[in-house]
């Protein structure tokens, strides 16, 4: 008789819940490591009988959500990301490279929310009264020593009386202070080092990090207390920890920059008290941290004379329009393989307008090599800079240069066309704010969304916003009108 086949024993990864019928070290779905146990015997569900409420049911109209209200930060530019200032109660994770910034960022925030705002008789700080008011700020530092937080402080000027300062790893310690001091911010710089001998692990690992993730939610919810958590990334960029952390939390912000660089941007991923399309902008300098109202001034080369290879255009970054300068630069190569160099902007996109340009235009560049660049560190990565790339490098290939005054929109395709772009009203706006008088755009750009031309002060110029606009089809007749115009 045949042998009755015995069912192995299952395994399930924590995060994702993937299932394999051995154990592996590594997720096959979610590529997370340590995280594959053996799954449990199938039982049944169980019968949950109804319990006490912590609250009777209300209709949402009479739901009070006064106590919700957004609350200034002192940073217009991170405001403006967040929707108008933090929330209490929300939970808010902040991630970044190491050493861009995000310390000092929050530390300058935690300064100015324990700051009250100016009165006709100054309270007794540090009093009761502070308490009760909520002014008052807990900063847990579990990366840095207490000493190595003040002298950052001292330099930035981020000393207040309400600003309460702890260095501790042991979550039951922070959960101590906030009974002690009463907050009503939390900072903790960061997750990944606090740890709760409530379960196994070393702090950072996937387990330790939900638990302590889950009480410090808990204790924003059921306090009012907004709770900032700051989180390491990984190589590629992604948040270290498990993906749940990201579910978990309220606000997830992305603080990003180039090290060389003193611009640094905040945008904001995921926000359920606002939207998700701004950008804040600061300039990170050794006295602190200052918002950027007007960052567009840092990404061009103020120059007397027009140089060849340079193309202005206007990039929105979600709803703010920002105009940037793209540099290109082609020399004789004496390398079999000419080199193509970029920064700022993505390679793949660049070595596409460059065979466009070759196959299309006519532009021959198998023996050059071909640097590309944009001014003050910021990255380009929307379809949009095509056209900007394209006149900018056949201006150095001819050694023409466009005129200072002129911008460049356009998605530029396969077969040569110019394509339409979102937004290019607003961009042609920020433009003209700026000074530009003339712009390279994609045909049918001036056009309402229903298809109805826009209202023009002259037809036969094609003018908006006090700009000559020229409206192209394909990338060679943008070469034509823009290196033929004014």
């Amino acid at each position: 008789m045949a042998k009755a086949k015995t069912a192995k024993a299952a395994y399930r990864c924590s995060e994702c819940g993937w299932q394999t019928s051995k154990w592996v070290g590594r997720c096959g779905e979610c590529q997370t490591w340590g995280t594959i146990t053996e799954a449990a015997s199938a039982t049944p569900a169980r019968v949950v009988s109804a319990g006490p409420v912590s609250s009777p049911a209300r209709p949402i109209g009479q739901v009070d959500v006064r106590s919700a209200q957004t609350r200034a930060t002192g940073l217009d530019e991170l405001d403006r990301v967040l929707g108008g200032g933090i929330v209490p109660g929300a939970v808010l994770l902040l991630a970044g490279e190491p050493g861009i910034g995000k310390s000092t960022l929050l530390l300058e925030v935690a300064a100015l929310a324990s700051t009250p705002p100016e009165t006709g008789v100054p309270a007794a700080r540090g009093s009761e009264r502070d308490k009760a008011e909520g002014k008052r700020v807990l900063y847990v530092t579990g990366e840095e020593s207490a000493e190595q937080v003040r002298l950052r402080a001292d330099r930035v000027g981020a000393i207040t009386d309400d600003l309460y300062l702890a260095a501790e790893t042991e979550l039951s310690a922070i959960l101590g202070h906030v009974d002690a001091v009463g907050p009503s911010l939390l900072v903790v710089d960061s997750i990944q080092t606090i740890g709760t001998s409530e379960v196994d692990g070393a702090p950072g690992g996937v387990t330790q990090i939900r638990e302590v993730a889950a009480n410090l939610i808990r204790v924003a919810k059921e306090r009012g207390v907004t709770v900032v958590l700051v989180g390491h990334v990984t190589k590629d960029g992604a948040i270290a920890g498990p993906r749940l952390l990201e579910h978990l939390v309220d606000v997830v912000l992305y603080f990003e920059g180039d090290r060389h660089s003193r611009l640094r941007m905040i945008r904001a991923v995921k926000n359920r008290y606002g939207p998700t399309d701004e950008l804040g902008c600061f300039d990170l300098s050794e006295v602190g941290i200052v918002g950027l109202p007007d960052p567009s001034g840092l990404f061009l080369t103020r120059r007397d004379e027009p140089v060849p290879g340079t193309c202005v255009t206007v990039t929105l970054e979600g709803r703010r329009p920002l105009v940037a300068e793209v540099q290109s630069l082609v020399a004789k190569s004496h390398l079999p393989a000419p080199r193509r160099a970029t920064s700022g902007l993505d390679t793949s996109r660049v070595a596409m307008v460059l065979a466009v340009l070759a196959q299309r235009c006519k532009i021959s560049m198998h023996e050059q090599d071909v640097y590309v660049s944009t001014v003050g560190g910021v990255r380009l990565t929307e379809t949009s800079v095509d056209l900007a790339l394209a006149l900018a490098v056949a201006g150095s290939t001819v050694e023409q240069s466009l005129s200072s005054s002129l911008i460049a929109l356009g998605e530029v395709g396969l077969a040569g066309e110019v394509r339409v772009v979102p937004g290019v009203q607003r961009r042609l706006a920020e433009a003209a704010r700026l000074g530009f008088k003339h712009a390279v755009v994609p045909r049918g750009s001036l056009e309402l969304a229903d298809g109805s031309p826009l209202k023009r002060a002259d037809p036969q110029l094609t003018s908006y916003e006090g700009m000559k606009v020229m409206e192209v089809d394909s990338l060679t007749q943008a070469l034509q009108v823009a290196f033929t115009a004014p």
